[in-house]
């Protein structure tokens, strides 16, 4: 007996009817707790698809699993994903012959969780804008990378690798050539730079559409810089003269060579007022002007008396070459007198305590290290947990200094849209780790997976990065032994 048309139409309907296709995606990271920083707050059961090195969508792990399938997935159940954390004050030096001493560093920063990093310049301003390149196209592994190339100073400088500007011409051309390289920002330092030069050095890369930091000239007051258009003020020193109550007075008597810098800055110890402090930093935050600390790099070097950092396992990381470059600063302190060693306890203290007046006035603060070359037992990686701890010992929330890792960087660069946040249309920049940071900020340094540019390092390829360089260290050190 034939079945009847009606009891075969709905299966002849069935079967004409188009499958559910699912989207495609490279990862699928299941089940995650994504952190929110801007909001400092966790959403649980989370899953994030990304499809090269973006991400494509964002949602609860089933509307995910229904619509999305991709040939690897991460079980991030239990897990908290961050957006990638950014160095934004590293430097990279020591002359030509220390290149691939430094170039073994970059692995180190993916190791821990740092996707990308800010070059504040060094002596191998080349080197560092061709690996910008090379890791921009792939060709080299390492974090994303801006730089400001070659730091403007003046003529005869204490620093290597430098612009040497004597007057408006040479500032000119160095605009020229930093153009030419297309820098991502222009650093400024005041070895022999003149304090009029320095002015017109901040204002010229404004005019030329460039955000300048640097290190402010003791015959200058801060809010001159901030006034002539600095974007951002590197060491918190900085931000604490801002806040003595006679810095106009002290800086002009220093320019007048009244007094020396020792005497201009045992005024300037002893002259902190809060309320003008307050008004400073206020100040800073209408105009846009960012602080980044460093805190890390100056407790290291004013408490060598406490800790030599002789046995440092962290050592087994850089190479021979690059450690000799920070005996110069340990020699120096190994030289003072108690009295001057209790003088940078306190100093320490002192402007570290600017930290919290800064956020409460409303300055974006950024994470930075200072890590590199010449800054003694700085380390790159993981300093920059380093410095995390730091802030939040010193007054900040684990969120804020959070957001000075993932957030602030972004910012100053204006690229918020892309970076900062775990988000439809963002990099696939991303840090997943074993434990909450918004609760303890030392849950940065748990880190179980990072994303850098939609690649996937596991934990098992974090300790392999980690032991590349182990390895290279090890093997220049027996070529210096041998």
């Amino acid at each position: 007996m034939k079945p009847s048309l009606c009891a075969v139409l709905p299966t002849l309907l069935m079967l004409a009817a188009p499958a559910f296709s699912a989207e495609q995606a490279d990862l699928i990271i299941r089940q995650a707790t994504v952190v929110d920083v801007e909001h400092a707050s966790t959403q649980a059961n989370q899953s994030v698809v990304v499809r090269g090195a973006d991400i494509v969508a964002v949602g609860a792990d089933k509307a995910i699993a229904r619509q999305w399938r991709a040939p690897r997935q991460v079980d991030a159940k239990g897990r908290y994903l961050i957006p990638g954390l950014w160095d934004m004050h590293v430097h990279f030096g020591g002359g030509p012959e220390l290149i691939e001493e430094n170039k073994a560093l970059l692995p180190l920063y993916i190791a821990h969780g740092i996707t990308t990093i800010r070059d504040a310049s060094g002596d191998l301003p080349t080197q560092v804008l061709q690996w910008r390149g090379q890791i921009h196209d792939g060709s080299l592994m390492g974090p994303q990378l801006f730089t400001s190339g070659a730091k403007i100073e003046g003529v005869k400088p204490v620093w290597k690798g430098t612009i040497e500007v004597g007057n408006q011409a040479d500032l000119d051309a160095a605009f020229v050539r930093l153009k030419e390289d297309k820098v991502d920002f222009v650093k400024i330092t005041d070895s022999t730079l003149t304090p009029d030069l320095f002015l017109a050095a901040v204002r010229g890369a404004r005019a030329n559409g460039l955000r300048a930091s640097g290190h402010i000239p003791m015959a200058l007051t801060v809010q001159q810089a901030v006034d002539a258009g600095i974007s951002s003020i590197e060491h918190l020193d900085y931000a604490y003269k801002a806040g003595v109550k006679n810095e106009a007075a002290i800086a002009a008597a220093f320019a007048d060579k009244r007094i020396d810098r020792a005497e201009a800055n045992r005024q300037l110890d002893a002259g902190f007022d809060r309320d003008t402090a307050m008004a400073a930093y206020r100040g800073f935050a209408a105009k846009g002007v960012y602080v980044t600390p460093t805190l890390n790099g100056g407790r290291i070097l004013d408490f060598l008396d406490q800790d030599d950092h002789a046995n440092d396992p962290y050592l087994a990381y850089i190479g021979p070459k690059l450690q000799a470059t920070y005996a110069w600063r340990v020699e120096r302190a190994a030289k003072a007198t108690p009295v001057q060693i209790e003088a940078r306890h306190r100093e320490y203290h002192q402007v570290a305590a600017v930290l919290p007046m800064l956020q409460q006035a409303g300055v974006t603060i950024m994470a930075g290290t200072d890590a590199g070359f010449l800054n003694s037992f700085n380390y790159p990686g993981i300093g920059l947990h380093d410095e995390l701890s730091l802030f939040v010992k010193e007054g900040l929330t684990p969120a804020q200094a959070l957001s000075a890792a993932t957030r602030a960087g972004p910012s100053w660069f204006g690229m918020l849209d892309r970076y900062g946040g775990i988000a439809v249309g963002k990099a696939a920049d991303m840090v997943l780790l074993d434990a909450n940071p918004l609760q303890d900020i030392n849950a940065t340094r748990r880190i179980d997976t990072v994303l850098l540019r939609g690649q996937v390092y596991d934990r098992k390829a974090l300790d392999g990065l980690l032991e590349q360089t182990r390895a290279k260290v090890a093997a220049w050190q027996a070529e210096g032994e041998g």
